[in-house]
């Protein structure tokens, strides 16, 4: 009897302890600054498909930080079109001779828990052999931001991922 008085005391210390376990586990999630984009040479379209994947808290917090205010970006549509601008600025790609392939904002959009960025240029009309990528989104506020981008449609599926000091990486696009 004693034990089933003791088991049943320690019960809501064991569930406590299980969502604060759970709290600092979500916690330490979330610290994780990261950001996934594609880059997509679309045949079918004609164009390079360019798509940024934001967790929306980190979004919001740069979109505040560039208007030097609060920011919402689910209902203001000025704030999200300022970090589209915002990411649209620190996203480059460039020809093998480092000429600008130049991209177009396409527009933002909120799925979920994320912010998405997508731009857009016509596929060149000579073929790119070398592209180099630059993203510098959120890097320039937080320098433990990842960013990764996958490229596809040029080849096999390849990955970069920018971190620390790296801000510009290149991909040989004659191996496909």
């Amino acid at each position: 009897m004693r034990w089933r008085q003791a088991g049943a005391r320690r019960l809501p210390l064991l569930a406590v302890g299980l969502i604060i376990s759970l709290s600092i586990q979500d916690a330490v999630a979330h610290r994780l600054k990261a950001a996934f984009t594609t880059v997509l040479f679309n045949d079918r379209s004609g164009r390079i498909e360019v798509m940024h994947r934001f967790y929306l808290h980190d979004a919001e917090q740069v979109a505040a930080e560039i208007a030097g205010r609060g920011a919402n970006l689910f209902e203001n549509d000025e704030d999200r079109q300022r970090f589209g601008l915002y990411v649209h600025e620190r996203f480059t790609l460039a020809d093998g001779a480092g000429s600008p392939v130049p991209l177009t904002l396409r527009g933002t959009e909120i799925d979920g828990d994320f912010l998405w960025v997508y731009q857009a240029t016509r596929l060149p009309d000579v073929p790119l052999i070398t592209l180099h990528i630059s993203h510098g989104a959120l890097r320039d506020l937080w320098p433990d931001q990842v960013n990764t981008v996958n490229v596809e449609g040029a080849g096999p599926v390849r990955t970069l991922t920018f971190r620390d000091t790296v801000s510009t990486l290149s991909l040989d696009l004659t191996s496909r």
